[in-house]
């Protein structure tokens, strides 16, 4: 139904981060959809209710798109951070509005304080630049996106200071 993402020549040196915690909203709102249809479906089967059973079926549309939209989140990348740069993915057309932002555009990354944002600037007075939000990442995976920007620009100052 849905693409397998490309495989990838060299995995060891990317890290991919995905829209699991917007996921995880989809998969709670599908799962809450689902279990009303059920009770619809057990509310049309209860003595003395004139409930029709098709309505059941109604929150079932709704579900099963939810349900994919869930799985392209937790399947597909949001953010890639490879050895050329870091790859932001739109949710849609990521083959048409994918963006690459090359190591050597970036005079400074860095993750806000409250990890809510991945903030690239294109310049040393941090005038220009990139904010890609962080809310679709899982609580859990924006430390380790923190400590990955943060080691990628301490790799480029020894790299400067050599």
């Amino acid at each position: 139904m849905l693409p397998d993402p490309q495989n990838v020549t060299e995995p060891h040196k990317e890290l991919r981060f995905t829209r699991s915690g917007q996921g995880r909203r989809f998969f709670l709102a599908a799962a809450a959809l689902t279990t009303l249809a059920i009770f619809l479906a057990a509310a049309a089967f209860t003595p003395g209710l004139e409930f029709p059973l098709w309505w059941s079926t109604l929150p079932l549309l709704p579900a099963i798109g939810l349900f994919f939209i869930a799985y392209r989140c937790v399947r597909f990348a949001y953010l890639l951070l490879t050895p050329l740069g870091v790859e932001i993915f739109p949710f849609t057309k990521s083959h048409k509005n994918l963006q690459v932002i090359y190591w050597s555009e970036i005079a400074h990354a860095e993750v806000s304080p409250d990890r809510s944002l991945l903030i690239l600037h294109y310049n040393e007075e941090q005038t220009a630049g990139i904010k890609a939000s962080l809310r679709p990442l899982a609580a859990a995976q924006r430390p380790l996106l923190a400590r990955a920007i943060k080691g990628r620009m301490a790799q480029r100052l020894e790299a400067t200071d050599s």
